[in-house]
């Protein structure tokens, strides 16, 4: 049974499909989110600063990080959606990525047996 097992770890390994797939995954789950939080933050600065968080330097580096969600947000909302809750859009929207990107990571790494997923 060992053998067997090891012949089938090798056997993914060598293959580049599966690893890339789950290096995909991985990466798109993280980058989501990195873009999730600094969304949470920006957004809890923006309460405890108030009108002052223009000025503010962590205020102005995670809009930075945020930046190309919000516009890619700004461009499939349609007009009538105010600018101050494009924020909410984004987040909402890589919300829906991460999750479905975390369940088909599930589904991939169940479908391998759990090889390379730990």
């Amino acid at each position: 049974m060992a053998v067997s097992a090891r012949a089938n770890i090798a056997a993914f390994l060598d293959e580049p499909l599966g690893v890339s797939v789950l290096f995909f995954l991985s990466a798109v789950k993280l980058v989501c989110e990195i873009a999730l939080l600094a969304l949470l933050g920006q957004g809890l600065l923006a309460v405890l600063a108030g009108d002052k968080r223009d000025t503010n330097f962590f205020y102005q580096l995670l809009k930075a990080l945020t930046n190309p969600f919000t516009w890619l947000a700004r461009k499939i909302t349609p007009r009538q959606v105010a600018d101050r809750h494009v924020g909410f859009v984004a987040f909402f929207l890589l919300g829906i990525v991460w999750a479905i990107v975390t369940f088909e990571k599930i589904s991939h790494c169940i479908s391998v047996q759990m090889v390379g997923c730990r």
